[in-house]
């Protein structure tokens, strides 16, 4: 399997967007997939189901400062992985549009009133580009890992 079908794999298991993108690249990061799974778990649905910056995108950013991130307070260095993640950010937008779940997801709301997840479903996944989300950023994330 591929990283995006990994990532797919796990999303399909009920794993959250955050979840599935940084589980499927836990081994290239030498972690084990539990320690991936509850890293990235607050990061799905926008950071707590609060529709936010999307999920998949947050968890490539994590796989992104794990290769390249900085190990020192030097504006320079900061600066090296910022700009990374801005050009990550500008690609996930010029593929979907937004980095905002809730605009990926065309919600009016601000925000979930609840905190439980909707239930997996045939029109949950036809109906938001969660999918695909998830499938564009392992992919990303596995060509960081490899450059």
């Amino acid at each position: 399997m591929n990283d995006s079908e990994k990532a797919l794999h796990y999303f399909h298991q009920g794993f959250n967007c955050a979840q599935s993108v940084f589980a499927a690249l836990a081994p290239r990061l030498n972690l084990t997939e539990e320690t991936a799974l509850r890293l990235a778990s607050a990061f799905g649905a926008g950071l707590g189901r609060m529709r936010g910056t999307c999920g998949a995108f947050s968890a490539l950013c994590m796989v992104a400062g794990a290769r390249y991130g900085n190990l020192s307070g030097i504006p320079e260095d900061k600066e090296r992985i910022f700009s990374l993640t801005r050009q990550l950010a500008e690609e996930f937008k010029a593929e979907f549009g937004s980095l905002n779940c809730r605009e990926l997801l065309h919600l009016e709301e601000e925000m979930e009133n609840s905190a439980r997840p909707s239930v997996r479903t045939e029109s949950y996944y036809a109906s938001r580009p969660c999918e695909h989300c998830v499938a564009f950023c392992a992919k990303r994330a596995g060509q960081l890992l490899e450059s």
